[in-house]
């Protein structure tokens, strides 16, 4: 099992428009590789290391204009590799445990296969290993 310090650059680097939820496709640059991809991140994060998956709005000007998912670890340390993708104007408020259904996503699944498949290849642990954590 890897540690955050290990996973963290091997994500970051795995990310591109090919890993972005469809949503935020139009905001993706290679300059904010961050954008669009919380979901697919937590839930790689959340089979790799355990813990909890958090969900968070997105508000600008006070007005919801999406969601938000980060990891709480199971030593409970909350870990958010995708914040710098938001703009100054854009807020993220509260944070309640997701409770994450058994299998893969059914939204960006995609997306969340070709991440955990780039992250597991990096990690040398190929596609059997790294199975999902509870």
């Amino acid at each position: 099992m890897p540690d955050l310090e290990v996973l963290s650059p091997i994500l970051r680097a795995s990310w591109t428009v090919e890993t972005c939820d469809p949503h935020d496709v139009p905001d993706w640059r290679p300059d904010n590789p961050a954008r669009g991809q919380c979901g697919v991140t937590a839930l790689v994060v959340q089979d790799l290391l355990g813990g909890d998956l958090i969900l968070g709005e997105v508000l600008v000007g006070g007005a919801r204009t999406g969601y938000h998912y980060w990891n709480r670890l199971p030593d409970g340390r909350d870990v958010d590799l995708t914040a710098e993708q938001f703009r100054p104007e854009e807020v993220i408020v509260g944070g309640r445990v997701q409770h994450r259904p058994p299998g893969a996503p059914r939204r960006c699944r995609r997306q969340y296969e070709l991440l955990r498949q780039r992250v597991l290849t990096e990690l040398g642990t190929g596609t059997d290993a790294g199975q999902r954590r509870s």
